[in-house]
């Protein structure tokens, strides 16, 4: 019975290994890709950064300009993340399974996150075009309802994992809904969902560069700029600049991690 089990899951293996060749294959075809010259052209490529993608005197003279755009970036993933965290509370107690008022509250709440989760950044920053143009609020509004459609999906499931016994407990003691929520939910669930928030944060900013390139604003948009318009030392800069303040926020995130955990 065992190795007929295991011969099951290595002929799905073979065959989903297989679909994904064909799958592959097919791209490479339709898109007429040279695989080979794809390969040969990585030295030449990493030759090419060295000799130009670096920052020089002159790209330093634009620091100033940089780190603003910079700083506006961090500011509104920050403040895109932290206020889709509030409301992402609030419906994922109206939609976990442990906290929810009734199945239709529930089933709505899931679907209104599951809406907003699976429509990607880069979607939502050009529907929103049409309405905000090219602006930050643009970007906001963006990051704002992709951290909201995560954030509520995560807090469900923290919820429905650590609260799950205490509230089951508190019902029979007969506390009100409103005071399980406060006494039971939200302090069991709080250092989880501050983990959830940090990484939200993270990824924020990290997608609030691309944010930026389609907007016309914040740091994607000096990096836009200068690399069209051929000048690679201080796009170089830029994505330096980016790398640095992605690792700082993960250092600081990963220790109130460790703190709070």
């Amino acid at each position: 019975m065992q190795d007929k089990f295991f011969a099951k899951k290595r002929l799905n293996s073979i065959l989903i290994t297989s679909l994904l060749l064909l799958i592959t294959y097919g791209a490479i075809t339709v898109t007429e890709y040279d695989v080979v010259k794809g390969f040969a052209s990585i030295p030449e490529a990493i030759e090419w950064g060295f000799n130009n993608f670096y920052p020089d005197e002159k790209s330093l003279e634009k620091l100033p300009k940089i780190w603003e755009k910079l700083q506006e970036t961090l500011l509104i993933s920050f403040a895109a993340s932290t206020v889709a965290g509030m409301f992402a509370l609030v419906f994922a107690i109206l939609g976990s399974n442990t906290t929810r008022v009734n199945s239709f509250i529930g089933t709505l709440a899931r679907g209104i996150a599951t809406l907003f989760r699976n429509i990607d950044v880069a979607a939502w920053a050009m529907i929103l075009l049409f309405s905000f143009g090219q602006s930050s609020l643009t970007g906001y509004f963006a990051l704002f309802f992709v951290s909201f459609g995560f954030l509520t999906r995560a807090f469900m499931e923290t919820i429905d994992e650590v609260s799950n016994s205490s509230v089951e407990a508190l019902t029979a003691t007969g506390a009100s809904y409103l005071s399980i929520i406060i006494h039971s939910v939200i302090p069991a669930s709080i250092p989880q969902m501050i983990s959830w928030l940090l990484f939200t944060i993270e990824t924020s900013i990290r997608s609030a560069t691309l944010v930026g390139i389609l907007t016309g604003t914040g740091i994607g948009f000096s990096f836009n700029l200068y690399y069209k318009s051929l000048n690679y030392n201080a796009a170089s800069l830029v994505v330096l600049m980016i790398v640095i303040s992605i690792f700082t926020i993960e250092y600081i995130s990963n220790y109130i991690r460790r703190v709070i955990l």
